[in-house]
């Protein structure tokens, strides 16, 4: 797997370990950012969808 380094203001960084670790959303920071990034994708192709510049699978 690719790995990637990205610039994150700190107030999004510390939201984001908020959801992190045991007994929370996300067992790490790289699959809180990876799920985060398949849902705004996903969201990007239903808009795309919606506007007839590409089919989604559902």
């Amino acid at each position: 797997m690719p790995k990637i380094s990205l610039d994150m203001p700190s107030e999004l960084l510390e939201d984001l370990k908020c959801h992190v670790g045991d007994e929370k959303k996300f067992v790490s920071l790289a699959d809180a950012i990876r799920t985060a990034c398949r849902k705004m994708l996903d969201h990007l192709d239903q808009i795309d969808a919606r506007h007839g510049r590409m089919e989604v699978d559902e």
